[in-house]
């Protein structure tokens, strides 16, 4: 019979050859915790308990998907996202760390009793983040009905104050639907079209094209056409907070200075990438 210090082992001998081992720790974390809810300090304290005839099944059945190299998270149903919990589906892309850090910002930069306007809420994550740790007042938009759904799902879930609208920022329509904001902020999609050879298969086959992909000719459309919005949507001295493209941030402060942003800043993230920016709007 199984038990919880074989999982690892039984991991490594039907994912090694499509996994590295730095990969297959990290599953078998999130598989202790779904099975059993346990972390690394209680799988080692339970190392010896048995796994019942459904903890088996259920194990068995997600090393099937992950051979098929779907997202462990999406298998899972939930992806973690400071600190909180956040159900996931395949019309939503996985929350990542580097979006963390650009809340992480935003918090410290002290959004009390602000309004917040978030653009392209997918999962939720930032606008229910940023709710649940702050006074601030939160809207959030997205274009996907199927994402928005999953988003006021988690809303409730966590018990976060959010507005949802569904709306597409490329039309005027979006903009019509919007009230007066002391922030706005958006990680919107910026993965070129050719950047998808590059690309995990289990991120190009499981998670939504229409939240990555740009095209090669119009890197910065989402970023033009949310700078537009910010300049009549955003009170004086408002603020505007991106997540970008490690290749463009050059580019994106160029394009906001000249629709008249100032104090513009680039960040890089924890790996030293150009990963977020920061600009204030005066008029």
């Amino acid at each position: 019979m199984q038990k919880v210090k074989d999982i690892r082992v039984y991991l490594k001998s039907c994912l090694a050859a499509q996994y590295p081992d730095a990969e297959l720790r990290g599953f078998n974390n999130w598989i202790l915790e779904y099975l059993f809810g346990y972390s690394s300090t209680d799988a080692l304290l339970n190392a010896d308990k048995p796994l019942s005839a459904k903890n088996s099944l259920d194990l068995d059945a997600i090393i099937d998907q992950l051979k098929q190299e779907k997202p462990v998270q999406q298998i899972l149903g939930y992806s973690w996202f400071y600190g909180h919990k956040f159900l996931i589906n395949k019309f939503v892309l996985i929350p990542r760390p580097e979006t963390e850090e650009l809340v992480d910002w935003i918090l410290k930069d002290v959004p009390n009793n602000k309004t917040i306007l978030d653009v392209g809420t997918g999962s939720g994550c930032i606008p229910i983040a940023l709710s649940l740790n702050s006074s601030a007042k939160v809207a959030s938009l997205d274009v996907s009905r199927k994402a928005l759904l999953q988003a006021k799902i988690n809303a409730k879930t966590l018990k976060a104050s959010v507005h949802f609208i569904e709306a597409d920022v490329l039309t005027i329509d979006g903009l019509n639907q919007l009230d007066f904001y002391d922030i706005i902020v958006s990680n919107p999609p910026y993965v070129l079209e050719s950047d998808k050879k590059l690309m995990a298969k289990n991120v190009l086959d499981n998670e939504p094209h229409i939240a990555l992909f740009v095209p090669n000719n119009d890197a910065l459309k989402f970023y033009y056409a949310i700078a537009d919005i910010a300049s009549k949507r955003l009170n004086p001295n408002g603020f505007l907070y991106f997540e970008i493209h490690e290749n463009f941030g050059a580019a994106t402060l160029d394009m906001l200075k000249a629709k008249g942003f100032t104090a513009l800043e680039l960040r890089k993230d924890l790996q030293g990438k150009d990963r977020m920016v920061k600009a204030v709007w005066k008029s």
